[in-house]
């Protein structure tokens, strides 16, 4: 054999060996190969307001509701069977998750009031503060995404005077163009756009998801972050679209039994509550059809999720945490199955009903279609998840969420 024979066959294996180096080692994404991220969050969507769900056996007491795109979206990735927010109210919910801390450590312990609600306090203001808590949305924006967030914040005002670090933008997204408080109308609601209030004609669920699309369209070379942060299908859920109300029209809906029910309100609230998500649904399907549109989907992972969860005559109460009696009457006595009632109208809880929400995750070539995990995960796992999709491995150490890549991938749990 000559020299120069062995030469070449010395460098044809040693390219072999460097390719498959190359192949069975994670490699670290360059800003190009990074995924885009979309989340939507929804507010006070119940685990159950998700027609797969129902469909699955897992709710039995609830009619189907009409939600095309979410189911999908679950056929296309995994459906988490067991997704748990930590407090089953708004503000603390969006803290932890935002976070991956318990809300509680962070001095959010209730929802916070906005400016012109009886329980707004001016001298005692609560909020995220920015210069003690680090967003997922920070650490992404830190590995070269460009953020933004559309629609709900609710973790501070900002509108007063001097309050500029409560503003999203401190939070670690690039733009914003959504709600200043916790909530607006369904229908002409007043947002704020290039930091300024103003008011919009339509269907805030529509205006909301004409701006994410919008942000897509101007960010689709990436890798970019989305959160689509719905107000629905929070109450007050009418008006709706048409297309939304109409399955619902003639439908006698199923609903939970419970002592002295108001069975007339609940079933008219039902069918409310479940066009109001329809409504969520629609415009997910237009924003899936953007990613299509602009062949961003392989590239796109996309997460669907709730603040927390709801009850609609669930255990004899509407509402999520800080439940309301949909009762004909309040039950006699102070003390419900070992919880003290409060007052004649609220009805405080930690039901499964008020703490589940639903969770979905399309991740195109990592998630196979059709995945279901059963195992119980929360939202304190999406930060380290989303850190470990930026490549950070630093940003979640010492929290108490888990990177739920395993889970999604079907590999074993540790």
């Amino acid at each position: 054999m000559t020299l120069g024979l062995i030469r070449w066959k010395t460098l044809a294996w040693s390219l072999t060996i460097c390719c498959f180096v190359h192949w069975a080692t994670p490699i670290r994404s360059t800003d190009a190969a990074k995924p885009n991220v979309v989340m939507i969050l929804t507010d006070d969507q119940a685990p159950w307001a998700f027609a797969e769900a129902v469909r699955s056996g897992q709710f039995d007491d609830v009619p189907v509701p009409s939600t095309p795109n979410m189911d999908r979206l679950a056929a296309e990735g995994a459906v988490f069977r067991n997704f748990f927010c930590t407090t089953p109210v708004c503000s603390p919910a969006r803290a932890t998750l935002m976070t991956g801390r318990y809300a509680s450590e962070l001095g959010i312990k209730d929802f916070i009031p906005q400016p012109g609600h009886k329980l707004y306090d001016p001298n005692t203001p609560v909020f995220l503060d920015p210069n003690t808590t680090v967003t997922f949305a920070e650490v992404l924006q830190q590995h070269g995404y460009k953020t933004g967030l559309v629609g709900k914040w609710h973790l501070g005002d900002w509108t007063a005077t001097g309050d500029d670090d409560k503003h999203p933008t401190q939070h670690g997204f690039d733009s914003f163009m959504g709600l200043t408080g916790g909530g607006t109308t369904p229908e002409n609601p007043e947002l704020e756009r290039a930091g300024k209030v103003q008011q919009f004609e339509g269907l805030t669920t529509d205006i909301l998801t004409d701006h994410a699309i919008n942000f897509v369209e101007q960010n689709e070379e990436g890798p970019f972050f989305l959160c689509l942060s719905t107000r629905a299908p929070h109450g007050r859920w009418l008006p709706v679209a048409p297309e939304d109300w109409a399955p619902y029209e003639e439908m006698d809906p199923t609903i939970p039994q419970y002592p002295d029910l108001d069975t007339n309100w609940v079933r008219k609230k039902m069918k409310e509550y479940l066009a109001s998500t329809s409504g969520v649904d629609r415009n997910l399907g237009r924003l899936l059809r953007t990613l299509d549109d602009h062949n961003l989907t392989s590239s796109t992972i996309v997460i669907f999720t709730s603040d927390h969860g709801f009850n609609m005559g669930h255990h004899g109460i509407w509402h999520k945490g800080n439940g309301i009696w949909a009762t004909k009457q309040k039950p006699p006595g102070e003390i419900h199955q070992g919880t003290r009632v409060i007052s004649d109208k609220y009805r405080p809880n930690l039901y499964d009903h008020s703490l589940r929400v639903p969770a979905i995750v399309r991740w195109p070539g990592v998630v196979k279609p059709q995945t279901l995990i059963e195992q119980t995960a929360t939202h304190l796992d999406w930060f380290p998840t989303l850190c470990a999709i930026a490549g950070d491995d630093a940003s979640a150490t010492d929290l108490p969420g888990r990177d739920l890549s395993a889970l999604l991938k079907g590999e074993p749990n540790e």
